[in-house]
């Protein structure tokens, strides 16, 4: 395995890569994804889709999540710098209700796959970003669920927050919409069997 380093996260499921980055006064030159490199590193998902998003600082998306066909998630910050987080929704998981964050940027170059039975979401911490991400499963409107960004059972650590103010450090108010803003906590949220 060449163009990729794989690192299991504390919790079972969610994998940080970081490609191998080749530059010179040039510029660089990556690979984004390779299937060879993430097969040999135990990853043998298969993606159907690739998406793309831009936001503003202190949007907070999610945390989301499709019930029936749930998502396995490979995603990257290619402009900007968000903190991305994923809750552990499946119940006969020994990590169940435990969430793991790690911020992306277009610095740091480096990708979060986020295996099927997570509630996912992230926080923009520049003053945008533009955020890549490839799926396991095709979006299906109507199977959507979600948990709330600041259910305090979970207790998300949200970097460089006030979440009682619902603001960043320098002011800017978090900004979530009413669906997001309104989804349940831990206890009433939806579980992943199996």
């Amino acid at each position: 395995m060449g163009q990729i380093t794989v690192t299991k996260a504390p919790i079972e499921g969610l994998y940080i890569i970081e490609p191998a980055v080749h530059g010179d006064e040039r510029g660089y030159f990556m690979e984004t994804y390779n299937q060879r490199d993430m097969s040999e590193a135990g990853l043998d998902m298969v993606f159907v889709q690739d998406n793309q998003s831009m936001s503003k600082k202190g949007v907070l998306r999610g945390l989301h999540y499709q019930k029936e066909f749930p998502q396995g998630k490979l995603v990257r910050a290619i402009k900007g710098r968000v903190f991305d987080v994923a809750v552990d929704l499946r119940a006969g998981s020994a990590t169940y209700g435990k969430w793991f964050g790690v911020e992306l940027s277009e610095e740091n170059k480096k990708q979060f796959y986020i295996s099927p039975g997570f509630a996912h979401g992230f926080l923009v911490l520049s003053d945008t970003a533009e955020f890549c991400y490839k799926v396991t499963d095709f979006y299906h409107p109507g199977d959507e669920g979600g948990l709330r960004w600041n259910d305090p059972e979970i207790g998300i650590k949200w970097p460089e927050t006030d979440i009682a103010a619902e603001e960043l450090s320098d002011g800017t108010k978090l900004n979530i919409n009413d669906r997001d803003r309104n989804f349940p906590g831990l206890s009433e949220a939806f579980k992943f069997e199996g």
